[in-house]
């Protein structure tokens, strides 16, 4: 059972819509996997993305499989479980795993660092599912290869190692197979964001000891009433409201979860790479609960979502929601409202075409086809990418750039995102010093998930890019570039399309992380 109230300050206007929409069938028209309701630039996409509405059926099967795996796997004493994938593939398990109270390491980064004490972290015990639905994830391929390495050095074989999710036929598929890998096909007929009841998000869930059958039950419960032409059914109550709201420029969506669940990054994913795009769209900012309720007053282009509450909390836009439920129930309810929501914003919510565009140009540093940036100037060990002859010139200077009305500042950090997880707390920071929604991303991870949007979405968005050398750099085995030159070229690709799009960017480079840090806080205070 899963429970949506709203607060809808155009009632009249909401009600047509949802009349609309029920007259319209789009519910039940999702479930029969109908490609044609989001019209005809997107219908071609859509045909081969739709069987996520019926995962909680179809998905059974991967449950009796993977039980049977982990069994065999604890009784040769792996205990350990490792998830290597990034976006779809690695933020579902981690949700799901967090809100069962169950370990899961996700190694979702190409930062040296954070990928050698993964590494170290218990390699005799360690299980690694090495996720990747394109077969080609370089990330995933880089972490693949360095544990790989890591448990040969060892005396190891990786084939007693390691799990392979993937798409069949995919590269991965086919030299995971040659290598004696288990290897758990996925259906390629669900899109990454839209996967988490796929293999892709109960696979490495159930090796590390969830219930993922009773995961697939909550959101099969709930599919009678996200699929009913009525006016009761939660998901596309809550569809056509982000739906209207966009229409009066609220294009935040404001995510605050007090349950267990921690499901706001998955949310976030979804709802960014769903919608941001064509210029449209809606950007998800994940805050603490605590900080919601008085969210910022000067947002007023904001819905506030309160995760687990039984009544929407005041905001100043007037559009607000609190849902309730199972996080099965609720992983369905929101794939079914974003579809919704895309179709009244005007957008195919199955595509995802700036995201490639960072890629290729991360891709192009690394070969050599791309001009390697030079800092503008460099002060205190910081190097610095933008204006100003100080840090605090080029942060006040950027900070001046965010539009006051309708802007948003994101803050992307490419550090070692254990050892410096309470840098994040930055994000209230500036959301206080600004009075403004402030996104915070940790990278290469938020390329996956709200890099679409950066790009594609809304053009309202300001940038500070956080870099910084590693204690220890770390080679890609059978690679010519290393994990620090790989997480470098992406943090300066990104920033050069980015730039592309006449988005406003500041880039700091700290040679001595903990140092520089120091001066960063200093400075966004």
């Amino acid at each position: 059972m899963v429970e949506v109230v709203l607060s809808v300050p155009t009632q009249d206007e909401f009600d047509t819509a949802l009349q609309g929409a029920i007259e319209d069938r789009v519910a039940s028209r999702l479930a029969a996997e109908d490609p044609t309701l989001w019209g005809p630039d997107a219908e071609s996409e859509a045909s081969v993305r739709l069987s996520w509405t019926h995962l909680p059926e179809s998905s059974r099967p991967i449950v009796a499989e993977v039980a049977e795996l982990r069994e065999q796997l604890v009784a040769n004493g792996l205990d350990h479980v490792v998830l290597c994938g990034m976006g779809g593939s690695s933020l579902a398990p981690e949700v799901i795993c967090d809100a069962a109270g169950v370990e899961l390491t996700v190694l979702d980064s190409s930062q040296p660092d954070m990928v050698r004490h993964a590494i170290a972290d218990r390699l005799e015990r360690t299980i690694v599912v090495v996720s990747s639905k394109s077969g080609g994830t370089v990330e995933t391929d880089s972490q693949r290869r360095a544990y790989e390495q890591a448990f040969r050095d060892a005396g190891h074989d990786p084939a007693d190692h390691i799990v392979v999710v993937t798409d069949p036929g995919s590269p991965l598929d086919e030299e995971a197979t040659r290598a004696g890998y288990r290897v758990f096909r996925a259906d390629p007929h669900v899109g990454g964001r839209y996967s988490a009841l796929t293999a892709f998000g109960l696979v490495p869930s159930a090796l590390a000891g969830v219930d993922v059958g009773a995961l697939l039950a909550e959101s099969e419960a709930a599919q009678a009433g996200l699929y009913a032409d009525d006016a009761d059914n939660p998901g596309l109550r809550l569809g056509v409201m982000i739906g209207v709201a966009n229409r009066y420029q609220v294009d935040k969506l404001v995510i605050a979860d007090q349950t267990r669940h921690g499901v706001g990054d998955w949310i976030e994913q979804l709802v960014a790479e769903s919608t941001g795009k064509q210029g449209k769209g809606v950007l998800p900012v994940v805050v603490p609960f605590e900080n919601a309720v008085n969210f910022h007053p000067s947002t007023h282009d904001a819905i506030l979502v309160s995760i687990g509450a039984d009544e929407p909390a005041e905001a100043q836009s007037g559009f607000a929601a609190a849902i309730s439920g199972p996080l099965g129930a609720q992983m369905l309810l929101w794939e079914v409202a974003v579809s919704v929501a895309g179709r009244l914003i005007g957008i195919d919510p199955f595509d995802q075409p700036d995201v490639e565009s960072a890629k290729k140009a991360a891709r192009e540093l690394l070969d050599g086809g791309g001009t390697v940036p030079e800092p503008d100037t460099t002060v205190d060990g910081i190097d610095i990418y933008g204006a100003g002859s100080t840090v605090k010139e080029a942060v006040d200077q950027l900070l001046e750039q965010v539009d006051l009305r309708h802007g948003y500042l994101a803050v992307q950090v490419y550090l070692d995102r254990i050892t410096y997880a309470d840098f994040a707390g930055v994000r209230e920071v500036l959301a206080q010093r600004l009075g403004r929604p402030v996104t915070f991303g940790w990278g290469p991870r938020f390329l996956h998930s709200t890099g679409q949007y950066h790009k594609g979405g809304t053009p309202n968005g300001v940038f500070l890019q956080i870099t910084g050398s590693p204690t220890e750099d770390l080679d890609v085995p059978g690679r010519n570039f290393t994990f620090g030159t790989f997480i470098d070229s992406q943090a300066a690709g990104d920033a050069a399309v980015l730039r592309d799009h006449d988005r406003p960017v500041l880039r700091l480079h700290l040679h001595d992380v903990e140092k520089g840090l120091r001066t960063v806080r200093e400075v966004l205070a």
